[in-house]
């Protein structure tokens, strides 16, 4: 009924329902989630996949944008009145806001890097970094080098850490089908600090004939706020 028709005829007998149902639907949707409280309608998952098709067909958000890659999907609202509306009365009652910004933002990194847009995927990185929770024995560069391979790796990079060269190691490279990039991490120092080293050893000549562009990244961590301090992103 949500998701195939505009127009639905319900052809049943006088007092079969057909009220009750649309009652139950306008209740639904007014967010009045007192009254559907332990039953299987009460799940935020399964609201939310049938709230947003209604919500478009009714012309109460419209698809701003799609990007296929990561199927995720740009809305938007038509008007002030229905975004205060939906704001206010409708999503805080159905939607967990923290899980759909961690599949969000997956979704957004893996987009940036799919575009080789490293300094956009660093921006996702670092306000994701600010929501997770303190934990101990994190404050050392080897724990975020390897958070980076982690999270490089299950987005579909190729990634190796600790790489020899002939004057040093290379934090991390990792390989696009577009690009080679060299991270040089550091902790409570700085981006520039990091890129010094990276020209310092000369890291990008060891790869000079790995036939892609090579880019040269430096990151310095935070170890008070647990996320990224600064970066810093040169051609090679």
């Amino acid at each position: 009924m949500l998701e195939l028709s505009k127009y639905i005829f319900l052809s049943r007998p006088r007092r079969f329902g057909k009220s009750l149902l649309i009652s139950t639907l306008q209740a639904y949707f007014e967010g009045r989630k007192e009254l559907f409280k332990g039953l299987a309608i009460d799940a935020p998952t399964e609201n939310m996949t049938s709230i947003i098709p209604l919500l478009y067909q009714s012309g109460y958000i419209t698809i701003k944008n799609y990007v296929r890659a990561s199927s995720l999907y740009t809305l938007d609202v038509p008007n002030k009145e229905i975004s205060i509306g939906l704001m206010e009365s409708l999503l805080p009652n159905y939607a967990q806001s923290q899980a759909w910004m961690g599949t969000t933002t997956v979704a957004e990194m893996y987009e940036a890097l799919l575009q080789d847009d490293l300094n956009e995927m660093l921006r996702l990185l670092q306000a994701y970094l600010l929501t997770v929770p303190y934990c101990n024995q994190a404050d050392s560069e080897g724990h975020y080098q390897q958070m980076l391979y982690i999270i490089f790796s299950l987005l579909g990079r190729y990634v190796d850490v600790e790489v020899h060269t002939p004057t040093g190691r290379v934090d991390m490279v990792m390989r696009t089908a577009k690009s080679l990039y060299l991270f040089e991490l550091k902790l409570n120092q700085s981006a520039e600090a990091a890129m010094r080293q990276i020209d310092l050893k000369e890291y990008a000549s060891h790869f000079a004939l790995a036939g892609l562009p090579i880019i040269k990244i430096g990151i310095n961590f935070d170890s008070e706020r647990h996320t990224i301090s600064d970066w810093k992103i040169e051609e090679a």
